[in-house]
């Protein structure tokens, strides 16, 4: 899902410590030169869009070098970037493989000499590592952020691990993802160190609305698991339910299709994209993830932040967020029965929903600080620069 939630964080922080909007007004002593991917601002990009800004005020130079292919959205994180601060430049390439991209890489890390290259997501690695490792970049360090289908593939799995080789610090952003990442490519999952998401705090969040009515806020694509719940839905014997889903995607005509067959076309709402989709989540009594894979699950901090109760599958970091039930209920993936009686249960017993909403923004706020999630990447890096002068 598209939101405007990380550059809503940078701004804020922003103007609490007077920075340019170019973020040259400081002098700091070591440059951390990121790469990463992008089409739009989505769960990776709002990772950064908290993530940069506060490395700066923990003394790191950091700047952005910004791979895309020409979408609008990619200026519009260059833009919210900027505003918070962040150098960044960018280079346009035609597709994957292109290489003008590794050629970015290169230049740019010859020229500005970071003491870290740290590359995001699949194609800034395969750019990006061996570009770093040929600059002599003297520590080059790998965040992996999501499930994907390509990550089955015996060749990709391969050449993702040949290309991960080079890089001397390995993130991950759940445990559930490394222990994917194990499974499905052959990575040591003692491997990973890892680093949640974080979240700043909003405005107290308003009390539950009386009508009972859930939310599903992400991108309509398969691997969220969707399907499933209409499926449960059309099992829930609660004709007072209604499900408002927040998102566009490719799916989008055949989930209404879906949802007219089922007979739920009464019950459930498509808004589309919905940025920030903070009055959703504080329409609904409860927030449902049923996510077939899911690397971090921001969409169930961003409800528990909101203190709603979060339905979510058990895969990837969904577990790590939700504790089942005292935040909210975890079920397993892909299973319509299952599902339709967790939400039988959100629905039945409002006072309940309520306090494992009130739960949720405690578990929030403490454990998912955006603080905690820049002081670690921070000692992650100290702690690899060490180890490269010990090399050195």
């Amino acid at each position: 899902m598209r939101s405007t939630a990380g550059l809503a964080v940078c701004l804020r922080r922003r103007e609490g410590h007077g920075m340019g909007s170019r973020g040259e007004t400081q002098t700091l002593p070591r440059r951390v030169l990121h790469v990463t991917k992008a089409s739009g601002i989505s769960g990776s990009e709002n990772h950064l869009l908290g993530l940069l800004p506060g490395l700066r005020e923990q003394g790191f130079d950091v700047r952005l070098l910004l791979l895309h292919e020409g979408e609008p959205g990619a200026q519009a994180f260059v833009d919210a970037l900027r505003a918070c601060g962040v150098p960044v430049e960018g280079q346009r390439i035609a597709h994957a493989a292109d290489p003008r991209g590794f050629l970015a890489v290169l230049r740019a890390a010859r020229r500005l000499r970071p003491v870290l290259l740290h590359t995001h997501l699949v194609h800034a690695d395969f750019h990006g590592l061996p570009a770093g490792r040929l600059a002599r970049v003297p520590v080059l360090a790998s965040t992996k952020h999501g499930f994907n289908a390509f990550r089955s593939s015996r060749t990709f799995a391969a050449a993702d691990r040949a290309v991960g080789g080079l890089a001397d610090l390995h993130i991950a952003i759940s445990s559930g993802l490394a222990r994917y990442l194990a499974v499905e490519e052959g990575f040591r999952e003692d491997g990973f160190e890892v680093v949640h998401y974080g979240i700043e705090p909003g405005p107290e969040p308003p009390p539950l609305p009386a009508a009972p009515r859930l939310a599903v806020v992400g991108r309509l694509i398969p691997i969220k698991g969707l399907e499933t719940l209409l499926d449960a839905l059309a099992l829930l014997d609660r004709p007072g339910v209604e499900v408002e889903f927040a998102g566009e995607g490719p799916l989008r005509e055949a989930l209404e299709a879906r949802t007219a067959a089922l007979g739920l076309s009464g019950r459930v709402r498509f808004l589309g994209r919905v940025a920030p989709p903070t009055a959703v989540f504080e329409r609904a009594i409860a927030v449902v993830v049923p996510s077939l894979g899911e690397g971090f699950g921001m969409v169930a901090l961003e409800a528990m932040e909101r203190g709603r109760a979060v339905v979510a599958s058990a895969v990837g970091g969904l577990p790590e967020i939700v504790r089942d039930g005292e935040t909210g209920l975890v079920v397993p993936p892909g299973d319509p029965g299952a599902l339709a009686e967790a939400l039988g249960r959100i629905v039945d017993d409002p006072a309940r929903t309520a306090a494992m909403g009130r739960a949720g923004r405690v578990r929030a706020l403490a454990e998912f600080a955006q603080s905690r999630c820049v002081e670690r990447t921070a000692v992650l890096y100290e702690r690899a620069l060490a180890r490269g002068r010990i090399r050195s």
